[in-house]
């Protein structure tokens, strides 16, 4: 039942909270497969961003699967309502003026573009962490592939679950053939020539 819900109009401004945080919020949306480098290049533009006295929050998939995500699991089914909810979250942290980071494989592109509307335009800016399956394999973190290949983890990204690779990402990183710190500085870059950061 929505017919009694309506939309209440915050006192501060947008432009408001803008002008206080001093550069504009925009959400970061990593995706690549397990092992790509998310998290980790995530976090290091996070802490770039800090030091140059950036507003911040990085929403990461493991950490939010522990709460407002736990118990979900990783059916098609669940991992498109994974990425609404952490969507509509995301979106509440850029209204509050924040730069925000979400760091999840994402696999399907309606997902993806489904984010993207709810956002103001510019406002989403996709960031694919382009590893080879066989690197994220060679790394395995966390032992995934290695157990998604005995079967032991059904519906793995890259091996029994597809992803979508991004078409037009609005940044492409490629971390096979470049270090953690050209990474961020290819990211910082961007948000510099986008007028979304101006230090």
């Amino acid at each position: 039942m929505t017919e009694n819900i309506v939309w209440h109009d915050q006192t501060v401004s947008r432009a408001e909270k803008e002008q206080h945080k001093g550069h504009k919020p925009v959400l970061l949306w990593y995706t690549g497969l397990s092992g790509s480098g998310k998290s980790t290049i995530a976090n290091a533009v996070e802490a770039k961003l800090f030091e140059l006295g950036c507003h911040t929050y990085l929403l990461d998939g493991d950490n939010v699967r522990m709460g407002l995500n736990k118990g979900l699991t990783f059916s098609d089914e669940d991992r498109i309502e994974n990425i609404r909810r952490i969507s509509e979250v995301a979106k509440l942290f850029v209204d509050a003026g924040l730069i925000v980071s979400t760091a999840f494989i994402s696999p399907f592109k309606e997902d993806r573009a489904r984010a993207r509307s709810i956002m103001n335009k510019g406002e989403f800016v996709e960031v694919f962490i382009d590893t080879p399956l066989e690197v994220c394999e060679s790394r395995d973190p966390k032992g995934l592939y290695k157990k998604a290949r005995a079967g032991e983890i059904p519906n793995f990204t890259g091996i029994s679950s597809a992803f979508d690779v991004p078409e037009q990402p609005e940044i492409h990183v490629k971390t096979a053939e470049q270090s953690i710190e050209q990474s961020v500085e290819q990211i910082i870059g961007y948000l510099r020539e986008a007028g979304i950061i101006e230090i």
